[in-house]
């Protein structure tokens, strides 16, 4: 299983376990999860609704693409640890990660 810690727009944390063999982006675990996720895009990284800020684990991250690059920098809150969570797909490497959920809600 792959163990991760969201945080929601509460500040609360809640541990989500995934399977390993699960063929998923983070945006859609996040919605299986039950977490508000707009999602606009449908995981395109066209509208930055699922933006996620990395608290723990972005060394384990790939770098982002160009097309996230150019949504988040449309953000006035992302920061360096901003990501898009339809751009995270779930591996072992996000094992032991938190992200903070900071896009829009539905």
């Amino acid at each position: 299983m792959i163990n991760i810690t969201i945080e929601d727009r509460n500040g609360e944390q809640q541990p989500v376990e995934i399977p390993e063999e699960i063929s998923l982006s983070l945006m859609e675990v996040l919605k299986a999860s039950g977490y508000n996720i707009l999602a606009t895009c449908g995981g395109m990284a066209l509208c930055a609704t699922c933006h996620v800020q990395v608290l723990k684990g972005l060394d384990n991250l790939p770098a982002a693409g160009n097309d996230e690059m150019d949504m988040l920098d449309t953000l006035p809150d992302a920061g360096f640890d901003s990501r898009l969570a339809c751009q995270i797909r779930m591996s072992e490497n996000l094992n032991g990660m938190v992200f903070k959920i900071r896009g829009d809600e539905q």
